[in-house]
């Protein structure tokens, strides 16, 4: 039987300044909660809120950039009768209708395509225009980000025990899982044919840890949400069932 060869990790400039820029925005988070949530607020509210921040930060930062690639940057092809051959032409379609260029990350020299040209060593999909990474993003950068930012705003006011800070984090929460679901349940139906299994840097560092983060904090959340709801219905009944006995 024919085994696959491990890749070859090759880190050079581009790797460190990747992951730098990746810790930088954690960084970056933790300043802010120092400089926005009061000097008093408990561990779980402040790894909370340097969550959120990171999450909105990565979502404009990050995702951003690779969706900003994926309009903006190309290379041309030729484009003739005869090329490409119609037995060639994507099921989907060109990207955008254009039969003569070729979209994405990889066809940049811009600092954020060199790191999504990185990241694209583990899945080549970020590298391209794929057309269901990007439908994702847009999602996720147009909406989820802003709403990362309005919970990041209800944390700092101090309401982490009203309903509404719940309600939204719980459908930012959601929206993270399935958006993470839908990222990889085509990769996983098709044999992961983009994705480099390999090797161990890309498959457990830019795969596994960095992707699991978006799974792991959003159902942390989605259980914080669920006692919170719990505690104020039966916070609820109780004030109703007194009131019920003051009038009786």
């Amino acid at each position: 039987m024919e085994t696959t060869s491990p890749t070859t990790l090759v880190i050079d400039q581009t790797t460190i300044l990747s992951l730098v820029a990746t810790i930088s925005l954690l960084a970056s988070a933790y300043l802010l909660s120092i400089r926005l949530l009061p000097s008093t607020t408990d561990i779980k509210h402040r790894i909370l809120f340097i969550w959120l921040a990171y999450d909105a930060l990565v979502h404009f930062c990050l995702e951003g950039s690779f969706v900003y690639n994926c309009f903006f940057t190309y290379t041309t092809v030729p484009h003739t009768s005869d090329y490409p051959h119609p037995a060639a032409i994507p099921a989907t379609g060109y990207f955008l209708g254009y039969a003569d260029r070729l979209y994405g990350s990889r066809y940049g020299s811009n600092p954020m395509a060199k790191l999504w040209q990185e990241y694209a060593k583990a899945d080549k999909r970020w590298g391209g225009a794929d057309l269901t990474v990007i439908s994702i993003e847009l999602l996720t950068v147009l909406g989820a980000g802003p709403l990362t930012v309005w919970v990041c705003e209800l944390l700092r006011r101090g309401e982490s025990e009203r309903g509404r800070f719940w309600f939204w984090g719980s459908v930012l929460a959601t929206m993270e899982l399935y958006g993470g679901y839908m990222t990889f349940a085509p990769e996983w139906l098709s044999g992961n044919t983009n994705l480099e299994t390999s090797n161990f840097m890309y498959l457990w560092v830019y795969l596994f840890f960095f992707n699991m983060l978006w799974v792991v904090f959003p159902l942390w959340i989605l259980y914080e949400a669920h006692s919170n709801i719990n505690l104020a219905f039966a916070r609820a009944s109780g004030a109703i069932g007194q009131e019920a006995k003051k009038n009786l």
